[in-house]
């Protein structure tokens, strides 16, 4: 399994097991990581599963498309590293990843 690490805006951390083919959103979900609220369910139609993508991966993801960008606009304190986790897909190369949620959700 790909591991995935959450750090929460206190620099609190948590590394938890992600299912290959899930977003990671979805691993946040299911281990009840604090901060993501994905009030859409994954659709890209929100920016409450809004995270800053650790600056050594940000490069190893896929560009977000134009939908991720215009859901961004709705998030708080938004940064160049900030991406929807629900448009991450979870893969055997992301193992390691890290990503830390804002203060607040957009």
């Amino acid at each position: 399994m790909t591991k995935i690490t959450f750090i929460d805006a206190a620099g609190q951390s948590r590394t938890v097991d992600a299912e290959d083919g899930s977003t990671v959103m979805e691993t946040a979900l299911k281990n009840a990581v604090p901060g993501i609220e994905a009030e859409c369910g994954g659709a890209c139609a929100c920016a409450t599963c809004h995270v800053y993508v650790d600056d050594s991966w940000v490069e190893k993801l896929p560009k977000a498309e134009q939908m991720e960008e215009d859901m961004l606009d709705f998030a708080f304190d938004v940064r160049p590293s900030s991406r929807l986790s629900c448009q991450i897909k979870v893969r055997p190369e992301l193992d390691g990843l890290t990503v830390t949620t804002p203060e607040k959700q957009g």
